[in-house]
């Protein structure tokens, strides 16, 4: 694999690999990674503790309504039965939770507003009997109109989904159902237009996609003698769910205890509270243990989900290819609460134009409030929605100029010194040419393998796949590309910052480190970047990583590609000053011995100290004897970052810039609308690739996920009823092992001069381009527009 490296500021130099081994820059393996494999990692749905009891939520089975009456008798009579509350029995004066915007009740408060709504809790003896008093609790809904998109959430006469909203974004939205607006102007798109000789427009509709992480919401709640509450759980984010738990338990902070138990993925439905709220409050009532596991049913409506959107896109280029000028709306539907809704319309809004220079743009971009099931935090966060539309205009600019689309995007491809829609410079590399050039140069995979393979042939290269409908006749290839644009850390002025806690000591006569921090390990093997980091930094060999908890400064989410970049970043910082201790001490003791330790550059490496120059003045752990462990804990923060301007959208609102191109090869049964995906590679700066394997692996399970959405994935809501019509993974699709194409991945490493040893979060932007490549080859085979995800065979026989 080629890869452009660039020695970023502020990285360690002179540390020999070969004395520091499993650092930086080594495809370490994942401790966690034989446990899962094998079936003995224990998530937190395996958690038991005895004398437990189980919990059990009732969910509202319509999706707008007044709630008349409840009657709890029958269910509280069912022998086992411990507890049931509804929102009568909260014991606090906030009984709302949210991550921005405290919209969300804990139960409902008289008024559901989604399918799927909880309504009451019960605790119970086992969870059979706790599911069999739920279905006794009695509740008269008085159904309302719902509100399932823009027209009716808009109308004069539309139902308020919050009336009387007071939050910081209502006085400055058109309507109370608009839960957030973010407009970008810049430059005179009027004027730009008159300078354009091709105009194409477009209206794209992206469908709401669900995480699909295979471990379901679950936890245990404990509670204390001292009157508060031991939670083990699977999150994103300890603490941001501990600033939300504790209010409505009526509770100060440091009486909700945290601890992160074993999570089975979470592509940010994780990112807002599940069942934790509802655990703590069974256990506090009950005074015993509480264990709550939704089954997949429940899972869907237990979590968020990806907005599904309407897009319109209006794009100009003159005659030879120059982008004029873009205008564009987006309206995401974020259901009935607003979760993270306003951060993805700023991130929709500001990575609308994609990674391209266009000078003069009028972006619209804003979220609804509907009876549709709540969304918010999904991998990409805002950028796929937008991938998806201006990718496909630019394959339209591109046939309209007879320009072959790599080109055209070539073209216009921003590059380092590009102005960003928002006024933001691009202040670090941007490959994008460069990603897109490589995609291309790729040989392409042999077309019609079966047919190659003779009595060999394996019908699962077959459009169809083992269903065995087609041999091949009307089978035709296509191929296409795109690239895209998403941002790094959390944005727009939030004071993004994450905690390491390092203990080095000495242990059987040698240097061990210890790391300790909030971050949520969901799989993305962070605790194998932190242990590397660590050997780097501190010549050791031997790391052990804390349980995450809340007994240590918080990490901020695992989200929005930032945790290798924050907690790493705090990792690498407090390292260093633990390192720099190390120092004072051999200092102190040897000094006066040798010279180097006042004049030389010195290091820690294979657990001695040395000069620059290889010399070994000391052992580290010898230096530590009679000491005491050094034991330090700091924050890390990026550089700031602004708010967007309500007016213009102008400001510096990201700290990085993350790029990949994709190129996909399909193989379509025209006939029967059946699509095969033979091959979707992948090149991507990264920046710095701590971990090569790792680096591999989460760039091709990005673009698993966008592949997902292109060809299967979809969470159907009625509209006429707004109720979720496929909560299960019988009728909502996912990409097996069987739907995998190959997918090979090229990724460069160019630092940015600001992040910890130059790299770049890189989880979210495979997930961006994978999905409008896939579109746009199916669009090459099949000379249809095709302007919804995701494509079924209908849309593609006409029988749609």
């Amino acid at each position: 694999m080629a890869n452009t490296r660039t020695a970023p500021s502020g990285t360690p130099t002179n540390v020999s690999q070969k004395h520091n081994q499993g650092g930086i820059g080594e495809s370490t393996l994942r401790p966690d990674g034989t446990l899962k494999v094998t079936g003995e990692f224990a998530y937190s749905s395996d958690m038991w503790h005895e004398d437990m009891l189980w919990g059990q939520t009732l969910r509202s089975p319509v999706a707008h309504a007044e709630i008349a009456s409840i009657d709890i008798s029958e269910a509280l009579a069912v022998p086992g039965v411990y507890s049931v509350l509804t929102y009568a029995d909260l014991p606090a004066a906030m009984k709302n939770y949210g991550l921005e915007i405290q919209d969300t009740p804990v139960l409902a408060d008289g008024r559901v507003r989604h399918h799927g709504e909880p309504v009451a809790l019960v605790a119970a003896d086992h969870p059979e009997t706790a599911r069999r008093a739920a279905a006794k609790i009695k509740i008269d809904y008085r159904e309302l109109p719902v509100v399932t998109d823009e027209a009716s959430a808009l109308a004069p006469d539309a139902p308020l989904l919050h009336p009387g909203r007071d939050d910081h974004h209502a006085g400055h939205v058109p309507h109370p159902n608009v839960v957030h607006r973010q407009p970008i102007v810049r430059g005179d798109v009027e004027e730009a237009r008159k300078r354009a000789d091709v105009i194409v427009e477009g209206e794209y509709t992206f469908g709401m996609q669900d995480q699909a992480f295979l471990g379901p919401e679950s936890g245990l709640a404990v509670p204390s003698e001292d009157g508060g509450v031991d939670l083990y759980v699977a999150t994103q984010w300890l603490h941001s769910d501990l600033r939300q738990i504790a209010p409505v338990l009526g509770l100060p902070e440091e009486k909700v205890r945290m601890t992160l138990s074993g999570v089975g993925g979470a592509f940010g439905g994780r990112e807002d509270i599940s069942m934790q709220i509802h655990a703590c409050l069974l256990a506090l009532a009950t005074n015993k243990p509480v264990k709550m596991v939704y089954n997949r049913f429940e899972s869907f409506f237990g979590h968020v989900h990806r907005h599904p959107a309407k897009l319109y896109y209006e794009h100009g280029a003159t005659k030879d290819g120059k982008l004029t000028h873009l205008k564009c709306r987006i309206v995401l539907d974020g259901g009935a609460y607003a979760s993270a809704s306003p951060a993805v319309v700023g991130n929709a809004s500001s990575l609308s134009v994609g990674p391209y220079v266009v000078e003069d743009v009028d972006i619209e971009a804003i979220a609804l409030y509907t009876n549709n099931p709540p969304c918010g935090a999904m991998r990409g966060f805002g950028a796929v929605q937008a991938c998806f539309a201006y990718e496909a205009q630019m394959d339209k600019l591109a046939a309209r100029l007879g320009m072959d689309p790599v080109e055209f995007r070539q073209l216009n491809a921003m590059e380092q010194g590009t102005i960003m829609p928002t006024g933001q410079v691009v202040d670090s590399p941007a490959p994008v040419a460069e990603l897109l050039r490589r995609v291309k140069a790729r040989p392409l995979p042999p077309e019609r393998q079966w047919e190659s393979a003779g009595e060999s042939a394996d019908v699962r290269a077959l459009p169809g796949g083992l269903s065995n409908t087609t041999h091949g006749e009307g089978v035709v290839r296509g191929v296409g590309y795109a690239v895209g644009i998403k941002n790094v850390g959390f944005s727009e002025g939030f004071d993004d910052y994450s905690t390491a806690r390092v203990v080095l000591s000495v242990v059987n006569g040698e240097a061990v480190a210890m790391v300790h921090t909030a971050m949520a390990e969901v799989g993305q093997g962070g605790v194998t970047v932190h242990a590397q980091i660590a050997r780097t930094e501190l010549g050791v060999t031997h790391v052990t990583i804390h349980p995450a908890d809340t007994q240590v400064g918080s990490a901020g989410s695992t989200s929005a590609s930032r945790q290798t970049y924050m907690t790493g970043g705090a990792v690498k910082n407090t390292c260093e000053a633990v390192r720099e201790k190390v120092l004072e001490i051999g200092r102190r003791k040897n000094g006066s011995y040798h010279p180097a330790w006042a004049t030389a550059e010195l290091l820690l490496e294979g657990g001695k100290v040395v000069t620059d120059g290889g010399e070994v003045l000391a052992d580290i752990a010898e230096l530590l004897e009679g000491e005491d462990a050094i034991d330090i804990e700091l924050e890390f923060r990026h550089r700031p970052t602004a708010a967007f301007d309500l007016v213009t959208g102008q400001g510096d609102g990201h700290v990085q810039y993350t790029f990949a191109a994709h190129r996909a090869v399909v193989e379509v049964d025209t006939e029967l609308g059946l699509v095969k995906v033979v091959e979707l590679a992948c090149a991507q700066d990264v920046g710095k690739a701590l971990n090569p394997l790792s680096v591999v692996g989460q760039i091709q399970g990005g673009t698993i996920q966008g592949l997902g959405v292109a060809v299967m994935e979809e969470i159907i809501v009625d509209p006429k009823t707004a109720k979720v019509r496929n909560p299960s993974f019988t009728d909502y699709l996912i990409p097996t092992i069987l739907d995998t194409p190959s997918i090979p991945v090229d990724y460069l490493e160019l630092a940015d001069p600001n992040a910890p040893y130059g790299l770049r979060g890189l989880g979210e932007a495979p997930t961006l381009s994978s999905t409008p490549a896939v579109l746009a080859a199916i669009r090459a085979a099949t000379g249809l527009e095709l302007n919804k995800t995701p494509i079924r065979p209908e849309a593609l026989t006409g029988t749609l």
